[in-house]
């Protein structure tokens, strides 16, 4: 177990040296830089802000505390949020604004005679988040145009463009006797109110493992809607961009004229909220963390309000109707990670510290930690096909499929090195028509209708990114990432210019993306962002060799962007 005795008086000495620092500061700036060109000059003149969103109002504190560039956090961070949303140590004393007590003390005595008392935030833990984009486009976003049908006009998409991003609320805290909470929900997407949907939202029943007299933080309980605990997180990620290796689909070669067919279409990505329970332990800030979790599987994309039956209720329903089911089979995945940290300082007091003591106070640990994870499912498939004796019948088929990977991350002063690779594969199982002959994929309505299925080569990916911060001021941050997805049924796919593939027209297999970027802290709750994307090259015009009949993609072009965000929370 490690200790915390960082937070005695050595801690609570460098609080009140950061608090009086924030009240030498002078007057801040009154007027918001227009963005994004005023923004840019900010670079030159950094200031500092008391910004107050959900935690900071209830400890009076600044973002900082917990953040070293919002939403990326720090190792305070780290042990606040294993901690059920509360400070590791004295969290009674350093809490400014006391908690409703729901029950007295005293009925703890009285249980189960009366109920277990409880306690609510003395002040509504209510954050709002809200960011604006600003994109330059290549002129090669106009290769494109050649693909509208005859007749048709094509899509024009804007060299420069201002676009509303997300405007999300969110909520956190704990209820007491060690119960947290967590719900966020996107309010709007694009302007877009019904183009919104919830996050995370979940119960996590924090070092439960007491009443098993197990040792303290060696099992938590999460019940709800939640990311998986990836090793490094998108839902909460303080990139522009998503990771391409999180949004990689399995989608097998569907394409009639190359040899290789995949009955693939697996739509489950990391990206995507699960729903279920997971159990963890250990600490994200040194030494040993793990989780382990069954939720629902949903390899067709199927969206829950949707996916109700008139015969059946789901929850909340009576006769029929609810609020949907969450999953497209009985089967369930299960997912789990094993991590290990190792904090590098020399002073073993400092090394088993939640953050390592300072000159100026404490800071992050230098560190290197490595991790796995694990998932596995089954992919349901579902065909309308006949039985021997020419009766029609629906075939059902589970593929088994997994997803398997290594991370690694390395932190050293002011410069942060992570990396994740992983490895995809799903079962693939073809139809056959009643002669036993393989049946052309993709299935038409003028497809034979299948008898059966047989195995066949499995459909593969592999991929990571590799990502370094550097932070050149406390303020200022400077950015490099390495994306790459190796996948051969996406390019042979795009030979056949499909659009339900994760990435359109890929020139070869392995795709990279190299974006470079910079963000930089206006105000401890506002951000200034910008990434240049060096896209993968794609191709729209496929040719075939006459000797050989082989597809070709030719003249190839990159796509390649600029993109400027500007965001707030509260």
């Amino acid at each position: 177990m490690l200790s915390t005795q960082a937070f005695g008086p050595r801690f609570r000495a460098s609080m009140q040296r950061a608090a009086a620092q924030e009240a030498n500061l002078g007057p801040i700036s009154k007027a918001l830089p227009v963005f994004p060109i005023l923004a840019l000059s900010y670079l030159l003149m950094p200031q500092r802000g008391a910004a107050i969103p959900a935690f900071s109002r209830q400890y009076q504190t600044s973002c900082m505390t917990c953040h070293i560039d919002f939403p990326k956090l720090n190792d305070f961070g780290k042990a606040f949020k294993d901690a059920g949303f509360k400070f590791p140590k004295d969290d009674e004393d350093m809490l400014k604004v006391a908690p409703v007590m729901l029950g007295a003390e005293a009925l703890k005595q009285n249980f189960p005679k009366s109920v277990w008392p409880g306690s609510v935030p003395g002040m509504p833990p209510i954050g709002l988040r809200f960011n604006t984009f600003f994109q330059a486009t290549g002129a090669n976003r106009n290769q494109f145009a050649i693909l509208t049908p005859v007749g048709n006009l094509p899509q024009i998409i804007p060299g420069t463009d201002f676009a509303s991003g997300f405007f999300s609320i969110f909520t956190a805290g704990n209820f007491g006797s060690g119960i947290a909470f967590w719900v966020d929900d996107d309010i709007s997407v694009g302007g877009d109110n019904s183009a919104g949907s919830l996050g995370d939202g979940y119960l996590k029943f924090v070092d439960a493992g007491r009443f098993l007299k197990l040792p303290k933080d060696s099992l938590s309980v999460r019940v709800g809607q939640f990311e998986l605990d990836l090793p490094f997180t998108q839902a909460r990620s303080y990139n522009l961009s998503p990771y391409d290796i999180y949004s990689q689909a399995n989608i097998g070669a569907m394409n009639s004229m190359v040899a290789l067919q995949q009955n693939v279409n697996n739509q489950f990505t990391f990206a995507n909220a699960a729903k279920g329970i997971e159990l963890s332990g250990g600490h994200q800030y040194g030494g040993y963390h793990y989780s382990v979790a069954v939720v629902d599987q949903n390899t067709t994309a199927v969206d829950q309000p949707a996916n109700t039956s008139p015969y059946v209720p789901s929850p909340t329903g009576g006769a029929n109707g609810g609020v949907g089911f969450g999953s497209d089979s009985s089967f369930k995945n299960y997912y789990g990670r094993l991590s290990y940290r190792f904090n590098l300082e020399r002073d073993s007091e400092s090394r088993h510290s939640i953050q390592a003591a300072g000159t100026t106070g404490p800071h992050d640990h230098s560190y290197i930690s490595a991790g796995s994870f694990y998932l596995y499912g089954k992919s349901l498939q579902q065909f309308a096909g006949v039985t021997l004796q020419g009766n029609n019948t629906t075939l059902q088929v589970q593929e088994p499929y997994y997803r398997a990977g290594g991370d690694l991350n390395f932190n050293f002063r002011k410069l942060n090195v992570y990396g994740l690779y992983m490895y995809g594969r799903d079962n693939n199982l073809l139809p056959i028509d009643p002669t036993g002959a393989l049946i052309a994929l993709p299935l038409t309505p003028a497809s034979p209708l299948p008898i059966g299925f047989v195995q066949s080569v499995p459909a593969k990916f592999d991929g990571g990114f590799v990502q370094a911060d550097y932070m050149v001021f406390p303020w200022l941050m400077a950015i490099g990432r390495w994306d790459g997805v190796h996948s051969s049924a996406d390019r042979i796919n795009g030979l056949a210019l499909s659009t339900s593939t994760p990435f359109f027209g890929p020139l070869d297999s392995t795709r990279n993306r190299y974006t470079p970027g910079l963000q930089f802290l206006i105000h401890p709750n506002i951000k200034f962002s910008f990434e240049y994307q060096f896209r993968p090259q794609q191709s729209v015009v496929i040719q075939t060799n006459p000797t050989t009949g082989a597809l070709t993609a030719v003249t190839p072009f990159r796509v390649n962007t600029a993109l400027f965000g500007l965001e707030f929370v509260y």
